[in-house]
């Protein structure tokens, strides 16, 4: 199975998104993009849509459920909400959809800021592996891979998907 280009899903992304939010009466949201691949998807997403919106920049590492398990993160960032939350329009966009616990910890993030009116989930793939009851709103692609595959984004120019194998060495 090849995988599909952010290039082909963006422009179609970006077109179903001004849709459901048109159907919404929703017309100045706010864009949140989730460190890193989100954010690059996110930005992709505002060129395809004509705006030049500011774009939020979360980092939920310290919102993982599994932090403890897994660590921090040397990486981490600090969050950029550049603008309120109470009572926005969020658009809240991830690259990669598996689990649903980035998104459980953004959204818990988010809610630290404020109450916002709604968020939009836009998801460039989503692998449909949920372990919580989250879906996209808008998504790229659904793939089903092997239960040692994974999907990565590349970026941020220009956007690439990768297959991974998970190693089996203990």
């Amino acid at each position: 199975m090849t995988l599909p280009s952010p290039a082909e899903l963006i422009p179609r992304m970006a077109t179903d998104l001004r849709n459901y939010l048109a159907q919404r009466g929703i017309d100045s949201p706010r864009f949140v993009g989730i460190h890193t691949g989100g954010i690059w998807v996110a930005q992709e997403l505002l060129k395809a849509l004509g705006s030049d919106e500011i774009l939020g920049i979360l980092d939920v590492s310290f919102y993982r459920d599994d932090f403890s398990r897994s660590g921090l993160h040397p990486q981490v960032r600090p969050s950029e909400l550049p603008f309120e939350i109470d009572g926005q329009h969020l658009v809240l966009v991830d690259d990669v959809l598996m689990s649903g616990r980035t998104i459980r910890a953004a959204l818990n993030e988010l809610f630290d800021y404020g109450r916002p009116a709604s968020v939009t989930l836009v998801s460039l793939v989503d692998l449909n592996k949920r372990e919580l009851p989250i879906r996209p709103d808008i998504v790229g692609e659904t793939l089903s891979l092997a239960p040692n595959e994974r999907v990565k984004l590349r970026g941020p120019a220009p956007l690439v998907l990768e297959r991974t194998l998970l190693s089996t060495a203990l």
